[in-house]
């Protein structure tokens, strides 16, 4: 007669990544998942985020299992049970946040209009284009006229994402810094 391995045999196996691994998961799993989901119920009050609970707990558990961060094997479920708690408290803040975010959305009104744009605010800015250096100035036209992504762009210029969009930034400020003198002028 074959007796049902604990918990720490379950554990010990999965951390071997033997044979036994993907057994010993599938046997821890079918004996927390049910409880777990059960626990889900009770406190997010949803069938559908109870099992995403457990399949996100389970997950955790068993990364923690394999990575060797649980730290007594003997108190297995006092880890899952623990680990729930948690998971299911990050599940209700995320829920909340999402909740406030539709809230603050539905107040939100997105009636955007273009701005008001003169012919001569058009002219100044190309004039203004037309005095920066050629590659900042291929940037502007690319990211915002060809509305290419910084990747793009650095593929196309030969080079970094990360140079892309500094020159980017401070092209900007320069277009920015030159259309002020130009309205100061006008």
């Amino acid at each position: 007669m074959s007796s049902e391995p604990t918990d720490a045999e379950l554990a010990r196996q999965i951390s071997e990544a033997g044979e036994l691994a993907t057994a010993a998961e599938g046997a821890l799993f079918r004996r927390y998942a049910t409880r777990i989901a059960l626990y889900g119920r009770k406190h997010l009050g949803s069938a559908t985020e109870a099992d995403d609970l457990a399949q996100q707990v389970m997950l955790r558990v068993l990364e923690a299992i394999r990575h060797g961060r649980v730290d007594d094997t003997s108190r297995l479920s006092s880890f899952i049970f623990g680990t729930c708690r948690h998971v299911s408290w990050d599940m209700r803040r995320s829920d909340q946040r999402q909740r406030k975010i539709a809230r603050e959305a539905a107040l939100v009104s997105f009636d955007v209009h273009a701005p008001d744009v003169s012919g001569s605010d058009v002219v100044r800015l190309f004039g203004c284009m037309g005095r920066l250096p050629e590659r900042e100035a291929n940037v502007l036209r690319m990211s915002f006229m060809e509305e290419r992504e910084p990747h793009d762009i650095a593929l196309r210029l030969g080079l970094s994402s990360g140079n892309v969009r500094v020159i980017r930034c401070r092209a900007l400020a320069k277009v920015a810094d030159c259309m002020g003198r130009e309205e100061a002028r006008a």
